[in-house]
């Protein structure tokens, strides 16, 4: 027989541990399970190893809200993120609750249970929770660059980083301005001959330093707990603050961003022609460059920036439209990430397959029509974990209503209204992806904000009963509160 939980989570990274902890302190006497695909903890933590992976956000705001952040970098090396999230892990007693390379396959819904597939044999649960994030880890994006096949070095993805790769002393071509690659470019520059950073149009970039200077002021007088909470609230109020301004004041951040670049600098003909997008501030995320890092190679003479489209790539490397060439031993082709919904999990209701494009978020956590099912997604605007964290929250909530009433089912039933997006980014690694995730409706509890100020007042005191359809089992019948 299948071996049954109270609440399975699929993914062992930071939202899958951080659910874990809530799991095991808030409904101690509750059965769990996390099934994570890859033989380690960490998720994307544990998959990106290309030089110099670090957050792109502030550990005080990325790190758990009940787990103090001790590290001297403010942002940090995915090599650190690694460690924190697995001693979170090995301190919550969580470790014995993974099983490692246990990849979901699907999850079909009948009988107030989740029969769930994956390569390892099969489990049932009550409430199935996804917690994989929306990142592709099988593949990342990869044009279809016309001469690959004449290149005669060597093309590399930041995904699938070749642990045996050496590029010290040879001519590298960065393909991309985000922030893998504004991350990429001054790591490999100390070693490599040169990096080029060829990208079609500029990224807003703002520089951060890597440690903050306040939280080891405040961590230096007071109780790790007490500096972290304070911290964690200073660096949400600027970053909350700095997103609201760029978008009802585009103009002056625009202004602000171009001053702070320029300083970097020193060269307003570079600035003009690298570093002045043509969309508006946080129409896409903004690039974190730590202490200037990307500003310093190129200041240096280590590292270059190109703007330009490629033509192709010829024997020796890249051919510009405009005719230059671009001379490479490795290319890293830094050209985004392919987004996945539900981490590939298929799911059916009833033998019938869901289609998460066609459905509704409900608050962000679950999907209209499915029940006893929810997702953890971070902000676009801020730290992902956030949002996580809220989300593990309202779910354990709604677990806590549904043992109090005698509720078995949980199922979300959308109201008919207009519909837009989920993820309100132009980037294109989200606009090739929007139709395979769930939109959001115009109204709560069906939209999804991107405000932590506002989630963080509200969302802990959501109505779990609005919208919602509560049935219990073996009994037929069912309770519909609106």
């Amino acid at each position: 027989m299948a071996e049954h939980f109270d609440v399975l989570i699929i993914g062992a990274g930071l939202s899958g541990i951080g659910a874990a902890w809530r799991l095991r302190r808030e409904r101690p006497g509750t059965t769990y399970a996390i099934l994570e695909a890859r033989t380690a903890i960490g998720g994307t933590w544990d998959l990106f190893r290309y030089p110099g992976v670090r957050s792109d956000s502030d550990m005080f705001t990325l790190s758990y809200p009940f787990r103090p952040w001790r590290g001297a970098q403010a942002i940090a090396s995915g090599e650190s993120i690694r460690a924190y999230i697995r001693a979170t892990a090995e301190d919550g007693g969580i470790m014995p609750h993974i099983r490692f390379g246990t990849k979901v396959l699907s999850a079909s819904w009948a009988d107030s249970r989740w029969t769930v597939t994956t390569d390892q044999g099969t489990f049932t649960c009550t409430f199935l929770y996804a917690c994989a994030g929306y990142y592709d880890y099988a593949q990342g994006y990869q044009p279809d660059f016309a001469g690959l096949d004449d290149f005669r070095g060597t093309l590399v993805h930041p995904q699938f980083w070749p642990e045996d790769l050496d590029y010290s002393g040879k001519r590298v071509v960065v393909i991309g301005s985000g922030a893998t690659a504004v991350t990429v470019v001054p790591a490999m520059a100390g070693t490599a001959a040169h990096v080029t950073m060829l990208q079609r149009s500029p990224t807003y970039m703002t520089v951060l330093p890597e440690r903050d200077v306040i939280a080891d002021l405040l961590r230096r007088g007071l109780p790790p707990r007490v500096a972290h909470t304070l911290v964690r609230a200073k660096n949400v109020l600027l970053t909350q603050g700095f997103y609201q301004l760029s978008r009802r004041r585009p103009e002056r951040v625009k202004a602000l961003l171009r001053r702070f670049t320029l300083a970097q600098l020193g060269d307003r003909a570079m600035l003009d022609e690298h570093f002045t997008p043509t969309y508006q501030p946080w129409d896409q995320r903004l690039c974190v460059v730590p202490d200037g890092d990307l500003f310093t190679a190129i200041k240096a003479g280590t590292a270059s920036v190109v703007t330009a489209h490629i033509d192709r790539f010829v024997p020796e490397g890249i051919r510009l439209t405009d005719g230059r060439v671009l001379e490479a031993d490795v290319v890293v082709s830094a050209t985004g990430l392919s987004l996945l919904p539900l981490g590939g999990v298929e799911l059916t209701v009833d033998g019938e397959a869901v289609e998460p494009g066609r459905t509704v978020a409900y608050r962000g956590v679950m999907l209209s029509g499915v029940p006893n099912f929810a997702y953890c997604i971070g902000y676009t605007n801020a730290s992902w974990t956030l949002r996580a964290d809220l989300s593990h929250r309202y779910v354990l909530r709604l677990l806590s209503y549904m043992a109090r009433n005698g509720y078995t089912t949980a199922t979300p039933q959308e109201r008919p209204g207009p519909r837009r997006p989920l993820l309100d980014l132009t980037s294109g690694y989200v606009q090739r992806s929007l139709d395979r995730f769930p939109s959001q409706g115009d109204r709560d509890p069906w939209t999804v904000r991107q405000n932590y100020l506002r989630d963080v007042l509200f969302t802990p005191r959501a109505d779990v009963r609005r919208d919602m359809t509560f049935g219990r089992q073996p009994a037929p019948v069912l309770e519909e509160i609106r």
